[in-house]
């Protein structure tokens, strides 16, 4: 198949995170599959086993994507059109079959990082053009929390196929420190609300000692340093490596988010044999599995009593460990690539299983 995949970023951009990671797996693998593959995107392109093309800007592209796509004459077969809280509606301006891409539904964020009447723009194109613009077209959502959300908005559940995507984190034997060290590995934006662990570590600290390290980059980052009191280590951005060595190191994965797609980090903490401790949010709450392989906290009470419990309950947290490691272990990629060629396969040829 001919497949264009029309994203926000590339991997190589800067603020790149989960939903870049998954596209890019599903880019990669498709290609390797004998597939001919071209990501279409705003900002700075990285070398792929895909074509990488700029667009446009973060929102420009938008505008430009129509203009893009038929000045390169495509013969496209199906267009992977992806949801980062504005789609490119590729529907109104191509008649190939699109298949939509989300990753979580944006509600409440929108009102998190922009102005009001922005964020009320934001919500009318994801809440109610989008659904309708799309009415025909087939969704992947990422977790059941994103197909409930995608439900809300009234896409037919028949169009919506869950596909839980997988992991490109290889298992490590974990080496944790003496002493108790906690770990927040996220981009520093706002709906990710690493300003509430920094705030319930003050309370928690006491009780347990040990570190907490804030392990990522972004817009937050001089706002959150402000904030920290003792016990707190940034990292800034890290590499692969590094990421992979503080994980070793860590006892609990600290993860305050208001909601996620699904939960990549989650997941890569899980390989490394580290629990998570969660508020009960959607995304969250499918890639935790609620006193199992971390605990899920209904408010920021409950939050603290989770963290302590675990910290100082050896025994627990070893079992939420190997937990954690066996559940990492049957979320594969090429699972989740097998299950997303196969909806493009029924969208464009329209076989069936």
């Amino acid at each position: 198949m001919r497949i264009v995949f029309l994203a926000w970023r590339d991997t190589a951009h800067p603020q790149a995170g989960g939903s870049e990671v998954v596209i890019d797996q599903l880019a990669s693998r498709l290609s390797q599959r004998g597939h001919d593959v071209e990501l279409l995107h705003g900002g700075p392109s990285g070398t792929h086993a895909y074509q990488s093309t700029r667009i446009g800007g973060n929102y420009t592209q938008y505008l430009l994507a129509p203009f893009s796509f038929f000045r390169r004459r495509y013969e496209v077969d199906v267009v992977v059109d992806v949801e980062n809280g504005i789609p490119y509606f590729s529907p109104l301006w191509q008649r190939k079959p699109v298949v939509g891409l989300v990753h979580h539904i944006h509600t409440e964020q929108w009102s998190m990082q922009f102005p009001e009447p922005i964020a009320a723009v934001g919500r009318w194109l994801e809440g109610w053009l989008m659904p309708r613009t799309y009415r025909r077209s087939a969704f992947v959502a990422v977790s059941p929390s994103t197909s409930e959300g995608l439900a809300r908005l009234g896409v037919a559940p028949s169009r919506i196929t869950t596909i839980e995507m997988g992991l490109d984190f290889d298992p490590l034997e974990p080496s944790q420190s003496a002493e108790p060290r906690f770990i927040v590995l996220s981009r520093l934006v706002p709906h990710k609300r690493v300003e509430l662990a920094l705030k319930m570590w003050d309370s928690v600290r006491p009780v347990t000692g040990g570190t907490l390290v804030i392990v990522g980059d972004g817009p937050e980052l001089d706002n959150l340093r402000a904030l920290a009191g003792p016990g707190v280590e940034f990292t800034g951005w890290v590499d692969e490596d590094r990421k992979r060595s503080e994980l070793s190191q860590a006892w609990l994965l600290i993860h305050p988010a208001h909601h996620e797609g699904w939960g990549t980090v989650v997941m890569e903490a899980a390989a490394a044999s580290v629990p998570t401790i969660a508020f009960d949010v959607p995304g969250v709450r499918d890639s935790v599995k609620n006193g199992s392989t971390g605990y899920l906290a209904s408010d920021e009470v409950d939050f603290c009593a989770k963290w302590i419990e675990l910290t100082v309950d050896e025994n627990q947290r070893n079992e939420m460990s190997e937990a954690a490691r066996s559940r990492a272990a049957t979320f594969t990629w090429d699972l989740a690539v097998d299950k997303f060629e196969a909806l493009l396969d029924r969208n464009v040829y329209g076989h069936q299983d």
